[in-house]
């Protein structure tokens, strides 16, 4: 299976230069915890999340409105292709320590984003029904005793 269906193809995306009170602004209206930092050919270059806006601006008494999300963003984030098997995005997020990586077409364009989560809850819903297979497949489970 690659990242390509998995991956959340909505990227809520932001600029360097952009005011960081601003990017909280669109965070907090969808929903988000986490935007990509792109620049002028849609290529990530940077991440934000609320755990920056909460570390890097408010534990700081910096000023959101004078702060620019370039000031704060977490550089250089990894990726993954789109076409990419998932075990490949799990060893990159296992190197990166992260949780969510930038999903790229071959351009290096952002296509989509990979939570943790969108491979972990098809792999535990794939092992349940393998365990419910196998365990109606068993022979414990074919032998029935005739009286």
């Amino acid at each position: 299976m690659t990242v390509g269906p998995l991956c959340v193809r909505e990227v809520d995306t932001t600029f360097e230069t952009e005011p960081v009170q601003v990017a909280a602004q669109r965070m907090h209206d969808r929903k988000v915890g986490t935007l990509v930092v792109i620049d002028e050919f849609q290529r990530p270059i940077g991440m934000l999340t609320d755990r920056d806006l909460a570390i890097r601006v408010v534990a700081r008494g910096a000023d959101p409105f004078a702060t620019t999300v370039g000031q704060i963003m977490t550089r250089r984030p990894r990726t993954v292709l789109q076409s990419s098997p998932i075990e490949s995005a799990l060893g990159v997020m296992r190197a990166a320590a992260c949780r969510r990586l930038p999903v790229v077409d071959e351009s290096g364009r952002v296509v989509g984003l990979l939570n943790l989560d969108d491979i972990v809850d098809p792999l535990a819903a794939e092992s349940s029904e393998i365990g419910k297979l196998l365990a109606e497949e068993s022979p414990g489970s074919l032998w029935s005793p005739t009286t």
